[in-house]
């Protein structure tokens, strides 16, 4: 498996190519997209309600499955009327894994202004600029920055590993500690600490402490910045209607973060001399768009995606009863040499199941859109359909890697479902980082330029607490216990 320069391949096995997407068969029967918008406003609202309120979005998705018996129709997503009259909520729903591989076809889909949907928070969040994650690949700036992203990420491979164990030290030494005095510890804000630290250390070459209020409160100031930007997607599933009144029903001024933004944004400046020069030079970026988009990648893509999937990692690993932590322990300590690297996690098949395992139930990135280029037919398992230029295209990954007809027993938690040649075959349909776990990012893709380095280090982090603990007990937000290695 190609992945991004200077990081070796994290797979166990050679894997074959991910699967194209195929022009529709005869053996196919040409289908009316089922499904429909409802009338105007009274639609949307309806839909708005029971995705974000009575149902939340992955019932509220199951259940149009079922009624229209197709995994491809016509629905609403919000954000909605009355307070987002200039976003269009209409979506064609692609809800398995072939036709959900359509949204990856830069042939056939823009992703012009759609990371989140129809909805684009302010470009004042991003420096008055569009960044690389809401460029199409057309557009000729998406070759500049994409690049520096990676180059971003093939420089900080030379610290990554060291940098992920030294701060592991720091983060499981607050919590034992903790564990002492209180009897439990919650691991949530420690774990972004442990992110936060990290990767500002990898991706900005500067060390937080060289701020006392970055290194305090960096990460605080991260998630008020993407709250902000995410609140009107993103389903709560508490405290109704109270969330639906104050937190669904407009966007969210910039101002109101604007200070934290311009500190962190003014810390970059000073201390990231180096990545920015490399923007300026090799990239032909000005120092603005280096900023800006490397504060982009940190936040967004690297620090919000982290904050989401470590903690289903965490919580998926202590709070099992099956005896899978002493398979790990057994993996961790007697494959891969004394000293951790990207090269020892590779001969770790079991930690690297359980991460694309947790991925595949629990991507943290639960949406992926797409806008039809051109008209064109797409294919689901069972049907074709006729889709025309300008519609959008919308996959729930929670859904699309639940698929029956991939997947055995899809609901349930198999730590072992991609291990042998079997379990490789399957990464093919692991879908998690706008394109198939076998796919390469490249400048003319829009997959996630890190997607590699997420896997390589949440094996990273398992394969440490099992050198560390013999076990870990807890849930989803504490840690209750640990038994030190003998």
């Amino acid at each position: 498996m190609s992945i991004s320069p200077g990081v070796p391949s994290s797979s166990q096995s050679p894997l074959s190519s991910p699967p194209p997407v195929s022009p529709p068969t005869t053996t196919l029967p040409l289908r009316t997209i089922p499904g429909s918008y409802g009338l105007p406003l009274l639609g949307p609202i309806s839909d708005r309600l029971d995705y974000f309120w009575f149902q939340g979005p992955e019932t509220f998705l199951k259940k149009r499955i079922e009624k229209h018996r197709s995994t491809v129709f016509r629905t609403n997503i919000p954000p909605t009327f009355p307070f987002f009259s200039n976003v269009n909520p209409n979506v064609v729903a692609v809800l398995d894994t072939k036709s959900f591989a359509h949204l990856f076809d830069m042939e056939l889909v823009d992703k012009r202004d759609v990371l989140v949907g129809d909805f684009m928070p302010s470009v004042k969040f991003t420096g008055d600029l569009r960044v690389c994650a809401y460029l199409d690949t057309s557009e000729p700036q998406h070759s500049k920055l994409k690049s520096f992203a990676m180059d971003i990420l093939k420089q900080s491979s030379k610290t990554w590993v060291s940098e992920v164990v030294t701060n592991l030290d720091t983060m499981w030494d607050d919590i034992e500690s903790t564990i002492t005095k209180s009897g439990s510890a919650s691991y949530l804000v420690p774990l972004q600490k442990f992110i936060f630290k990290f990767l500002v250390k990898c991706l900005v070459g500067a060390d937080p402490s060289s701020s006392q209020e970055i290194a305090e409160s960096g990460y605080i100031m991260l998630d008020r910045w993407l709250a902000l930007q995410l609140l009107p997607t993103v389903y709560i599933g508490a405290l109704q209607p109270l969330v639906e009144i104050f937190l669904h029903s407009w966007a969210y001024p910039f101002f109101l973060v604007s200070g934290d933004y311009n500190k962190i944004y003014e810390f970059v400046e000073k201390e990231g001399k180096e990545v920015l020069q490399r923007g300026e030079t090799e990239f032909g970026l000005s120092r603005k768009e280096s900023i800006h988009n490397l504060l982009f990648v940190l936040g967004f893509n690297a620090f919000g995606g982290f904050s989401v999937f470590l903690p289903s990692l965490v919580s998926t690993i202590v709070s099992d009863t099956t005896g899978l932590q002493a398979k790990l322990r057994k993996e961790a300590r007697e494959k891969g040499g004394p000293t951790l690297s990207f090269d020892s996690i590779k001969e770790m098949p079991l930690i690297q199941s359980v991460v694309y395992e947790t991925l595949r139930l629990n991507p943290p990135v639960p949406i992926q859109y797409g806008r039809a280029r051109k008209d064109f037919q797409l294919s689901s398992h069972d049907s074709v359909y006729d889709i025309k230029k300008g519609e959008l295209l919308c996959g729930y990954q929670k859904l699309v890697m639940k698929d029956p007809k991939i997947f055995d027993e899809p609901e349930s938690f198999k730590p072992e479902r991609f291990m042998n040649e079997k379990g490789s075959e399957l990464l093919n349909y692991l879908y998690w980082s706008n394109g198939p776990q076998t796919g390469s990012p490249t400048v003319s893709n829009k997959q996630c330029a890190a997607k590699d380095y997420v896997v390589l280090t949440a094996a990273l982090f398992v394969a440490y607490v099992f050198r560390r603990y013999d076990s870990i007990t807890g849930d989803s937000s504490s840690i209750t216990a640990v038994e030190k290695a003998k």
